[in-house]
């Protein structure tokens, strides 16, 4: 496993709260907190940015990425509204997660719960080859479904 130092700065509002941390020692994302002051009340199928209270200075060729924790779509019905969650290495303001409520009944956030997850990840960038034919494939251009449904 390859450590990544990556500098943090909490802001006024993170007081009292644990920096984002490894739940178990296989662990292979961070929780992060919500560092509100007041209950946050989500309604069905509402969006909010929730903020995390800090700040991070990712190394150039990382990005992090915030997901999901695995328990609170199935438990409370809370998600990241847009999937995953990228922040590049220039930016430099507050962390905040784009949460959405998919239940039916409102979600109560309250300072402390654990909002989202983090990783670091490394970042290629692309250099496109144009050219006038793609090799072939089993596959070829069949798109969204063409492999079927069911195990073979």
């Amino acid at each position: 496993m390859r450590n990544v130092t990556i500098q943090i700065k909490k802001l006024p509002h993170y007081e009292g709260l644990p920096l984002p941390e490894y739940a178990t020692e296989g662990a292979a994302c961070m929780d992060v907190y919500a560092a509100i002051n007041e209950p946050i009340i989500l309604q069905p199928l509402e969006r909010k940015v929730i903020p995390a209270g800090f700040s991070i200075a990712i190394p150039e060729g990382y990005e992090i990425q915030v997901r999901s924790r695995s328990g609170n779509p199935l438990k409370t019905g809370l998600m990241i509204a847009n999937g995953i969650g990228t922040i590049d290495s220039d930016y430099r303001g507050e962390m905040g997660t784009i949460v959405i409520n998919v239940s039916q009944e409102p979600i109560t956030i309250e300072r402390g719960f654990k909002i989202a997850q983090i990783s670091v990840q490394p970042v290629y960038t692309i250099e496109w080859q144009e050219v006038e034919t793609l090799n072939d494939t089993q596959r070829g251009s069949g798109a969204f479904g063409s492999t079927g449904t069911k195990a073979a």
